[in-house]
């Protein structure tokens, strides 16, 4: 099987290109300077090079707050780079992976958010670039998978659990939110996952984060200190004392089910693959 993974000098792209080649597949790896996906002529090149199997889409723009202020350059890569790579999957009748996230939903009640739950209104523009992503993925192929995840943390690039790692090293006090709740989800997992979705034809539209419960960024900071043995006080503050450019879900409970329905792992719990990591970086 050969797999054209993009965005692979992220944390998740990093990932699944090690776990195609753990199982014997061949990926083909490409980055902006490789093939940008903005630009309709280069994907068509590069995917009429290659002749790939299938297609796992990482590239994304990822930088929420930014977004607010660079809409058109956000909605370059996570719509048109996406459209851009759907129809030509649709033209050579491969599957695709695409990569969204909790951010579609407007984050609001408790109950956790069904993969075929309407899509109302996103809070932000990087949500909103990445609901339509999705819906390109709809219109141009019938092979698809999308993959919605949260939280995510990997290796490879910046993440929630290096940014409480280095403020930790300069202060003995934090504030993190505590109104905002999900799961997290570990790039070497989710990989892992994708890997076993290109060896069936199940497609649609899942949701996968780690498994362990539902916590917020603030339990998720205590247990991130607590297994890295640093003492560091870390104080709970809600969403509206600690503003951001973009409004951030509330409720980012993913409801995963459907993964066991259609014969997929979950992936394992938060903490054991928060141990894991830790083991990797420190």
């Amino acid at each position: 099987m050969k797999v054209l993974v993009t965005g692979v000098k992220g944390q998740l792209g990093h990932d699944v290109m090690n776990e195609l080649a753990k199982r014997g597949y061949e990926g083909v790896g490409v980055d902006v300077d490789e093939m940008d996906i903005t630009d309709a002529g280069t994907v068509r090149k590069v995917m009429e090079e290659v002749l790939p199997e299938k297609v796992v889409h990482c590239a994304a723009w990822t930088a929420v707050d930014a977004a607010e202020d660079q809409v058109e350059t956000c909605r370059r890569v996570n719509v048109d780079g996406t459209e851009n790579i759907a129809k030509m999957c649709g033209e050579l009748n491969i599957p695709m992976v695409y990569l969204s996230t909790d951010y579609v939903f407007d984050g609001q009640g408790t109950r956790p958010w069904e993969p075929d739950d309407p899509v109302v209104q996103p809070l932000n523009v990087y949500g909103q670039s990445k609901y339509e992503g999705e819906l390109a993925v709809q219109k141009y192929t019938d092979k698809y998978y999308i993959v919605r995840i949260a939280w995510v943390f990997g290796v490879n690039g910046k993440n929630f659990i290096k940014t409480m790692l280095n403020l930790g090293k300069t202060h003995d006090t934090l504030t993190v939110v505590d109104d905002q709740i999900g799961t997290p989800t570990y790039t070497y997992d989710l990989a892992r996952l994708l890997v076993d979705m290109l060896e069936k034809e199940e497609y649609g539209i899942y949701h996968a984060t780690n498994e362990g419960g539902y916590i917020s960024w603030y339990d998720f900071a205590v247990e991130i200190f607590r297994q890295a043995d640093m003492k560091i006080n870390v104080k709970p503050v809600s969403s509206a004392e600690y503003p951001a450019k973009a409004k951030r879900p509330s409720n980012s409970r993913m409801e995963k089910k459907k993964l066991e329905e259609h014969g997929f792992r979950r992936l394992p719990d938060w903490k054991d693959a928060l141990a894991r990591y830790l083991k990797e970086i420190m």
